[in-house]
């Protein structure tokens, strides 16, 4: 057989090793196996998250007695040939076990149904299946680069998760049985879109058990019902998002000290998503979501994240950034700044209707039946009012603001307002009723953020406006007693505080 025909055989996913050699003799095995100090004593501590995911775990559970439930990690995702993205577990996976930062790929936590134990009584044994560490007499220790401990670093054992999630832990090959257990006489529900192979599993047990039919329609629910868990937020997650916040309130002071440098770069909007970007992961586990830094025009553009442009004396500069803390749990703040620390009197006019828009929302939010869509039409009336003064509305504010005008909307096109927990989006599957159409709750964790966004060629614009784009957005709290809590307040919104602060931070 000549070499072309044995490359040619040789199945593409296997090709991958042609670039090295790997030792496979007995001798080698036995002496990279050999030698190694012992491994630490004792167990992680519990974690603090762990009795708040019990809770949360006995919530779901209540909602599917009798039902194995199974909420998959996901899966290591491939950047480019054999390099992976950075692991994050899918966010209802990290809300039910407590786990964040990388923990723990291809891991699944499977709720498995108990006989009726009362009222009171547990619904569910939880039981997560991971890949622990490999002896270091296996292949796997040395070999493998997705999962071997000199590649990757020590992976937990069994006993070590359990001790720090307090979960019963088993190894994820016992995954299979374990949903196949009972097939056919308990329902069988898996967090779609988190991990293809899971799926792929959990549609096998239900195709040889005859039980297929309707199987997205419980799929969706289980989704559903996981998105909803998390629109009030228990005391560790307010704790989570607090750290968060604070944490991304020193990335803007980072980004202000770098401003000067910012202005002498050709793409000085990568040098303030850079200073951010050290804060997030020196802090924190990294970004919550891709920063937003775009100066003057470039802010018209809503999810501008090229972040190429250069960042000139005069202009605004537009960030929209939050460090997601290591239990994944994300801040979501924006503040648009003069480059020069200085307000233009038209900049200063925009920001101005903005912060009216946003200090209208916070006050409705603080009535008592005050509804999450409430907050929209409170920052909607103030801006079409100042629209309409600038002469911009072919109608009056009234006018726009009923439901055959919204001529306003031509320059605040996004909403006011959205959930923020571990995802930026949080609770995004949530239903209307349970979302848009519900009133605030004490727990519930949300941004308000009011924009204007004027385009340098929009000649409904007056000229001296064009070009300028403001937002500002800060992360509330609802709490207890209904009052609201500006959680991001430290960071100044007023033109006088901005100015002032930006003066300090630059000497």
């Amino acid at each position: 057989m000549t070499d072309a025909q044995t490359s040619s055989e040789q199945a593409l996913t296997d090709r991958g090793s042609n670039r090295s050699q790997r030792p496979t003799s007995q001798a080698f095995r036995a002496f990279i196996a050999d030698g190694w100090g012992p491994r630490p004593d004792g167990l992680p501590d519990r974690s603090p998250a762990a009795d708040f995911a019990a809770a949360r775990r006995d919530a779901v559970g209540r909602l599917f007695p009798g039902e194995r439930l199974v909420v998959p990690a996901g899966q290591l995702v491939t950047r480019n040939n054999d390099n992976d993205y950075r692991f994050r577990p899918h966010s209802a996976f990290a809300h039910l076990t407590g786990l964040g930062t990388d923990q723990e790929p291809d891991a699944v936590l499977v709720l498995h149904p108990v006989p009726d134990t009362g009222e009171e009584g547990p619904t569910h044994e939880a039981v997560l299946y991971f890949r622990p560490r490999a002896g270091r007499d296996s292949e796997e220790f040395y070999a493998d680069s997705r999962y071997g401990e000199l590649w990757v670093g020590v992976r937990p054992s069994l006993q070590e998760v359990a001790a720090q999630t307090g979960l019963r832990t088993e190894h994820i090959d016992a995954l299979t049985d374990a949903l196949a257990k009972d097939a056919g006489q308990v329902q069988l529900r898996v967090v779609p879109s988190a991990d293809a192979a899971v799926e792929a599993q959990v549609a096998a047990v239900r195709e040889q058990a005859g039980v297929a039919a309707s199987a997205a329609e419980a799929d969706a629910a289980l989704a559903e019902a996981l998105s909803e868990l998390r629109l009030r937020k228990d005391d560790y997650e307010i704790g989570q998002v607090r750290e968060a916040v604070a944490a991304t309130a020193r990335g803007f002071e980072d980004i202000v000290r770098q401003l000067p440098r910012a202005v002498a770069h050709p793409r000085g909007e990568r040098v303030i998503e850079g200073a951010f970007g050290a804060r997030a992961r020196e802090e924190g586990n990294g970004l919550g979501y891709e920063t937003i830094a775009a100066a003057g025009n470039h802010a018209n553009t809503l999810h501008w994240i090229t972040n190429d442009g250069q960042v000139r004396p005069g202009q605004l500069v537009l960030v929209d950034a939050g460090v997601e803390v290591d239990s994944l749990y994300t801040a979501d703040v924006t503040r648009t700044l003069p480059v020069d620390g200085v307000f233009t009197e038209p900049q200063r006019r925009v920001y101005l209707a903005v912060l009216e828009a946003a200090d209208a929302a916070f006050a409705r939010a603080g009535q008592p039946g005050t509804k999450f869509r409430d907050l929209h039409a409170a920052a909607m009336e103030v801006l079409a009012a100042r629209l309409a003064e600038w002469g911009m509305l072919p109608g009056t504010a009234e006018e726009s603001l009923a439901p055959e005008g919204q001529y306003h909307r031509r320059w605040m096109v996004h909403g006011t307002s959205h959930h923020l927990g571990l995802d930026v989006h949080d609770c995004a599957l949530a239903r209307r009723e349970m979302y848009l159409d519900a009133d605030l709750e004490p727990g519930m964790v949300f941004t308000i953020e009011p924009g204007l966004y004027f385009r340098e060629d929009d000649l409904k614009v007056p000229a001296e406006l064009r070009g300028i784009a403001v937002r500002i957005e800060d992360d509330i709290l609802v709490r207890e007693d209904g009052s609201v809590e500006n959680l991001s307040a430290a960071l100044p919104r007023t033109p006088e505080q901005i100015e002032s602060w930006m003066a300090r931070l630059r000497g």
